[in-house]
């Protein structure tokens, strides 16, 4: 996830990159027009341009996290291909939030339950490796991006606001009091509105966020008033980590103080970048580009909910693909619902090994719509010997083996020249698809015996295999296999294929046969096939 010198981009590649259909592209003309236009944006006082991804500390990062950043990351790289310009990216962890319950996926509850309503930088560490919990989470955080490559500055909301960052922005709101309640009032309820205030003072006994509402304020002192649970008026400050803002006006504060450039977000927050973008020009501000991305829905179609627990979590990813292939899933359509389950797994991979495949032979102008380009930042590995994952998982499935060293014993048959140290990214396969095997395939395996027409196909595919010579390419074997399918006349010989399928590999889809054979072994394939008609248990 390294990023391109942007000085080093030549003027050949920013033309190609200012006509590239590829959406990371789009997003990075439609932040250059916002800056000046074409070949004319201005770089920022500030001197960078900023992308912004943020964070709620409250639980651990997952994979829309992942998916957040990893596209902002596709963006800003494009952006900087584009137009030359120093970029930045902050990651910003909204850790002055007030925690409202307990989460349930930790450990020492009991710790957690006196302090809630406090700031997650102020309730004691149930994991006890931090000084708090939000710190906790914000290592959490930083660790898992760390982990995947990701260039960035990570900023906390508790030192922003106790530093003083914020205290022209928060003077600013209160000058503009009246313009953000005009903005937010009509979105709420009659006894919300009644309450409301975008300020939420921190108790200066108890230190929880109050949500109550302001009696006075004076943009010229920086103070507002509010009524205590006592009864008691109180004045406060609003800078200086004393107050923090309510969610769509703090959005709306930081893209102004910090002078965020640009920031994606979900479809379900659609209404939110709406009215912190109003609140953001009332204050003096300029809204970022936005990209609104769509959320990700589960197997039966259901939208994901970490409270339901019903999504894919990164580390399950991990167990069975590379992280490039969950960079892939992440680059196709960010604007389409997409089904994220384990399924789409396997799909994905392959879809990744193909476009690396391809990216070499392609020219310039193509590379830059190739995802592969956009997942490397411009730099993809080279590819190694191509083994398709579904290739590999029907490799685990006749084997039976948990040991990866047996399945490079067939995988170095084929191709003597290969090995872990040679091809790292076939290892990690080699393992991963052992695991999808273990967790997903082995348990749904259904073998069959074949029907009598079957029958005849497979004793005459085992007759062809016997007397071919155990080098033959998988082209010619795959030309053999389509032969031996015509000549036992299926209708359809997508059915010849189902049924070495089902009654082989014990599974309704599988490989390309000719492939498959010419990896797992001629004489190898000759005796399953022997085993099956048989009668054998080919499960064991």
């Amino acid at each position: 996830m390294s990023k391109n010198n942007p000085e080093a981009i030549s003027s050949h590649i920013r033309e190609l990159a200012g006509h590239s259909n590829a959406w990371p592209f789009q997003e990075a003309r439609a932040l250059e027009k916002k800056l000046g236009g074409a070949g004319k944006a201005k770089l920022p006082e500030k001197g960078y341009v900023l992308f912004e991804t943020g964070y709620g500390p409250s639980g651990l990062p997952h994979i829309g996290t992942f998916g957040e950043v990893a596209r902002t990351t596709m963006v800003r790289h494009a952006f900087e291909v584009l137009t030359g310009l120093p970029t930045k990216l902050f990651a910003f962890s909204d850790d002055m939030d007030g925690l409202r319950k307990v989460p349930g996926n930790i450990p020492n509850k009991e710790l957690i339950e006196p302090h809630l309503g406090k700031p997650l930088t102020q309730i004691p560490d149930p994991f006890k490796t931090h000084e708090s919990f939000g710190h906790h989470n914000n290592a959490r955080l930083q660790a898992f991006l760390d982990e995947f490559g990701f260039e960035y500055e990570f900023k906390s909301a508790t030192e922003e606001y106790q530093s003083g960052r914020f205290d022209e922005a928060l003077i600013g709101v209160l000058a503009h009091y009246d313009k953000v309640m005009e903005v937010i009032l009509p979105t709420l309820g009659a006894e919300r509105r009644a309450t409301y205030s975008p300020f939420l003072p921190l108790c200066p006994d108890t230190g929880v966020v109050l949500q109550v509402p302001v009696l006075e304020h004076d943009a010229n002192a920086g103070t507002i008033v509010y009524e205590n649970e006592a009864g008691k008026k109180v004045e406060t400050l609003v800078t200086g980590g004393l107050c923090k803002l309510q969610w769509k006006a703090d959005w709306a504060m930081r893209w102004t103080a910090l002078e965020v450039d640009y920031e994606m977000s979900g479809k379900d927050l659609i209404d939110s970048v709406h009215l912190s973008s109003r609140i953001c020009r009332a204050l003096g501000g300029r809204p970022p580009t936005n990209l609104t991305y769509e959320l990700f829905l589960d197997d039966q179609g259901e939208k994901i909910s970490k409270s339901r627990g019903n999504g894919l979590a990164v580390e399950e990813w991990l167990r069975y693909a590379t992280p490039e292939s969950l960079s892939l899933f992440m680059y196709q359509k960010p604007k389409t619902a997409k089904r994220l389950f384990f399924d789409v797994i396997p799909k994905n991979v392959d879809e990744y090994l193909i476009f690396l495949s391809k990216f070499g032979e392609q020219e310039e102008k193509d590379q830059l719509n190739n995802p592969v380009w956009h997942i490397h930042s411009g730099h993809p590995p080279a590819p190694e010997i191509q083994l398709s994952f579904n290739i590999l998982l029907n490799l685990a499935s006749v084997c039976h083996s948990e040991d990866k060293a047996v399945l490079w014993h067939f995988i170095t048959r084929l191709r003597p020249d290969a090995n872990p140290e040679s091809a790292p990214i076939l290892d990690k396969l080699v393992e991963r698809a052992i695991n999808y095997y273990q967790d997903f395939v082995k348990p749904n395996k259904k073998f069959r015996q074949p029907s009598e027409q079957e029958r005849g196909a497979l004793e005459a595919l085992k007759v062809s295999l016997d007397g071919m010579d155990v080098s033959t390419s998988a082209e010619d074997i795959q030309t053999q296999v389509y032969e031996v399918g015509k000549q036992a006349e299926f209708e359809n010989l997508r059915d010849w294929f189902k049924a070495c399928y089902e009654v082989l590999l014990g599974q309704e889809q599988g490989p390309r046969m000719g492939s498959f054979i010419a990896l797992y072994g001629v004489k190898e394939t000759s005796d399953l096939i022997g085993r099956a008609l048989a009668g054998e248990d080919l499960s064991a």
